[in-house]
């Protein structure tokens, strides 16, 4: 009897297109995951751990897709071939088996190991670039939406009871950037209830 093709997505933010890392593949079910990588403690993984049979295959873009470090990605792929399940890597070109030979092993262990140096590089350079932006001075961190006058504008607007949807369009803003602003000018007692409307 022919096992199931089964696809495995994860993508990490909830705007990534989850879609496009299976393309053009024929599967009967596909687990997805909107979390991070950096461990395996995912719930759709772990359904997919449990759902997998012998004779099924497991289709998965690459590797980092399924795991971020070399331990947890070797852990994954033989325990599914423990269970006569193949794991597939599409965008390596890769196929695991259980019954794969020494030289298949090490081509899992090297480029696991490679692409989990790539993002420790990556990393370090994101760290040693905001640091010698701040030692420059350039690095502000993320820019207010609105000037200091206009922030105090949209609370005191907000205080006279016009709505949020209007302030934000107004502003070109999103709601939830109003509540911020709204939530930040609370402490200072900026916006109150009672807070007078704009004299003309």
């Amino acid at each position: 009897m022919v096992g199931q093709r089964t696809g495995y997505v994860r993508v990490s933010t909830l705007d990534q297109n989850e879609k496009r890392q299976l393309e053009g593949q024929v599967l009967d079910r596909v687990f997805t995951d909107k979390a991070s990588g950096r461990d395996t403690a995912r719930p759709e993984l772990t359904e997919l751990l449990r759902f997998a049979r012998d004779g099924d295959t497991v289709v998965v873009h690459s590797m980092d897709r399924l795991a971020r470090n070399l331990d947890d990605l070797r852990a994954l792929v033989h325990g599914l071939t423990r269970k006569g399940v193949r794991v597939e890597f599409t965008k390596e070109s890769l196929v695991f088996s259980g019954e794969d030979s020494p030289m298949a092993n090490l081509v899992l262990s090297v480029m696991g190991a490679f692409a989990e140096f790539e993002r420790s590089l990556i990393r370090e350079r994101q760290r040693e670039g905001i640091a010698l932006a701040k030692q420059r001075g350039a690095y502000k961190g993320r820019k207010k939406t609105l000037t200091p006058e206009r922030a105090a504008e949209l609370v005191q607007r907000a205080g006279t009871g016009v709505p949020k949807a209007l302030l934000a369009r107004d502003y070109g803003i999103s709601r939830e950037t109003v509540y911020q602003y709204l939530r930040n000018a609370k402490p200072s007692g900026t916006l109150s209830p009672a807070a007078p409307p704009l004299l003309p």
